[in-house]
This record gives C-alpha cells, sequence and structure tokens, in this order.
C-alpha cells in the first residue's frame, strides 16, 4: 500500500471515530457509595470520589470535604481537593492514623494537592484507619476513611489501572502503559443565537393553548408568564412555568413557531431526557437558565434546600435538538455539596 493510500486510509479512519464520537447518544456514568465514600465516572473514565458525612452521626458545625480526582489514561496522577467554609491563607496538614502524611496551603478554605503528595495521601487512605486535618497545629477535621478504600478499588477498575504500578488499591507488577487510555471526547456544534428583538409576547389564546398542550394549566395560573427566547429567525424557546417548591421550580421547554397570535407548539428535543423527565411525558427542566452567548441551557434540581444532593444538566442548542454537554449529580444527601461530573463534551462553533 503506498503513502498516499495510508494518509488517506488514516484521514477517513481519524473522520470516522470523530463522527462515531458527535453522533454518541449520552449515557451519564452511574454513582455508587461505599459507606461514608461515593464515587462516580463520567464518559471520559475522569472519576471523582468524594467524602460523605458519616450517616445518623453528628454532623459537625463546620464540615471538611474531601474528593480524589483522576483522569484516565496511563499518565494521570490523582489529584486531593479540601474544600470549607474558611477565609485567609492557612497551611493544612494531613496525618493518617497519627503519621503526617502531605501538607498543603489554604486560600479561603479551597486547597489541592497534586503529584507525589496527592499520591502518598491516596495510598494512605485507602489502607489507613482515621485520617486528622490539621490548619495550623490545630485539628479541624476527621473525615472517615470508611469505604475510601472501596470506593479507589473501584477507580483503579474502571480506569484499567487493575494489576498495574499505577493503582492505588489494586497494585500490581504491571507497567503504568498498561492503563487503559481515555474513550474519544464526544463533540457538540452549537447553534449560533442571532442577536434580534425580543420574541412578542404570547397572546391570551396562545397561553391557554400552551396550557393544555402542556398540561401546566392550573401552575401557569399563579406563575410568572412563560419566558421566551429567540433561537432563529422561525424558532423560539418557550419555558413554560409547570410547578413549584420550597427550592425546585420546574418548566415545560416548547419550542414556538409561526406568527404571533397562531404560533404552532412542539416539545424541545433532547438527545437526553432532563432528570426529573423520567416519568412525565414531556421533557420537565428544574431552575432552569437559558444562556443565549453559549446557546446553553441548565437544569439544577436539589434534592433537598441545603443543595447537598441532586442532578444537574447543561444542554447545548445545535439548530435542531437540545444535546447534553456536561451533567453532574450527587445521590447521597450526607453534606457533600460539591457534585461529581458525569458527563462531558466538547462544544464547538
Amino acid at each position: 500500500m503506498g503513502a498516499k493510500h495510508i494518509i488517506a486510509l488514516a484521514a477517513a479512519l481519524s473522520a470516522f471515530i470523530m463522527s462515531s464520537a458527535s453522533a454518541q447518544t449520552p449515557r451519564p456514568g452511574k454513582l455508587e457509595t461505599y459507606k461514608d465514600w461515593t464515587i462516580g465516572c463520567d464518559n471520559r473514565d475522569r472519576c471523582e470520589a468524594v467524602s460523605l458525612l458519616p450517616e445518623g452521626g453528628d454532623w459537625p458545625d463546620a464540615p471538611v470535604m474531601m474528593g480524589i480526582t483522576r483522569e484516565a489514561g496511563s499518565a494521570a496522577d490523582p489529584e486531593i481537593w479540601v474544600s470549607r467554609d474558611a477565609k485567609g491563607r492557612e497551611e493544612l496538614s494531613f496525618f493518617v492514623d497519627g503519621r503526617k502524611i502531605a501538607a498543603a496551603s489554604s486560600v479561603d478554605g479551597e486547597t489541592s494537592l497534586q503529584g507525589p503528595q496527592a499520591a502518598a495521601l491516596a495510598f494512605a487512605m485507602a489502607r489507613g484507619t482515621t485520617l486528622e486535618v490539621r490548619a495550623a497545629t490545630k485539628p479541624i477535621a476527621r473525615p472517615s476513611l470508611a469505604g475510601s478504600a472501596a470506593a479507589l478499588r473501584y477507580m483503579d477498575a474502571r480506569q484499567g489501572r487493575a494489576g498495574t504500578m499505577a493503582a492505588l488499591v489494586a497494585t500490581g507488577p504491571l507497567a503504568r502503559s498498561v492503563s487503559r487510555a481515555a474513550p474519544a471526547t464526544p463533540s457538540i456544534r452549537r447553534a449560533l443565537i442571532a442577536k434580534g428583538a425580543e420574541p412578542p409576547a404570547l397572546w391570551r389564546e396562545e397561553l391557554a393553548a400552551l396550557g393544555k398542550f402542556t398540561g401546566c394549566a392550573d401552575e401557569m395560573k399563579d406563575a410568572a408568564p412563560p419566558e421566551l427566547h429567540r433561537l432563529s429567525k422561525t424558532g423560539v424557546l418557550v419555558l413554560v412555568p409547570c410547578g413549584a417548591g420550597a427550592y425546585n421550580f420546574s418548566s415545560v421547554p416548547v419550542i414556538a413557531t409561526g406568527i404571533a397570535g397562531r404560533r404552532a407548539f412542539r416539545f424541545a428535543s433532547f438527545d437526553y431526557q432532563p432528570g426529573w423527565s423520567e416519568d412525565a411525558a414531556h421533557p420537565m427542566l428544574v431552575n432552569v437558565d437559558w444562556a443565549p452567548l453559549t446557546s446553553t441551557l441548565q437544569s439544577y434540581a436539589k434534592g433537598r434546600g441545603l443543595g447537598d444532593c441532586g442532578g444537574s444538566e447543561s444542554y447545548v442548542w445545535d439548530g435542531k435538538a437540545f444535546r447534553l454537554a456536561e451533567a453532574s449529580a450527587m445521590g447521597e444527601c450526607r453534606g457533600a455539596w460539591h457534585w461529581i461530573t458525569t458527563w462531558s463534551a466538547r462544544v464547538t462553533e
């Protein structure tokens, strides 16, 4: 086979891979919980384990949350982050079973460890009994290590590191280069939202038609009017209010076409149904936000007012449908306000 044929074949293979990545049906990762740790991985095999407050125990007034993140691929090392409600700069030290393993500077309650320190701390946490975080010499938290080893073993298996020297728990003699490469990143080409006049308000007859079409007539009576956002010269996104609670406000996304007063309605299309749509006959968004500059529609559902559990999806309008660009979730309502990414895609213009 000549050089030109090889180059043509490589180009065709690359185009096929990119096309497959772009057409991939979103399948966000599932979360797993092991005692006081929960873990999830996204479609790129990026995994993150997050500490939880002990179930049924006394929760501290100023909790400290920890997480261990690792990208896929043989070159990736773990990163450990710490988050708490604090101001200013301080030095944090990490002790496992009474032995100092690592230290890092914290600014306004946020810090992270990379490289050998992060690897050593993750390794020690998976094999230790107690973890203590100190600011200077003062203990500020004792995050539970129960379940951390199981969560990191899950991470090793999911990323294809089990049996390698790069594993955190399931270590073995194999070289770290054996670790599985990251899957291709899905790609979304977003449609640019043209600037223009605001869409005409809905007529009374159109409001009645929308209420009947969506089944939200009762909820619309005491709610603010539906939001209208222009998508194109002929299409308008209508966010129809359809119920409200203490901290979650539901909306049904509808596409309107035609002239004011006689617009036709259809439910917006999604390549992955929003989190509150499983039992509904149409898509349902929660605490919705539309950003025309990035063509992005955001849904953010809290499991409770504290915001330490729930699910979030971010969609990009591609001219025909809303496509999932990012998803995150936290299934346990146990003090973890940092949600785990379960899906991510590359957005292009």
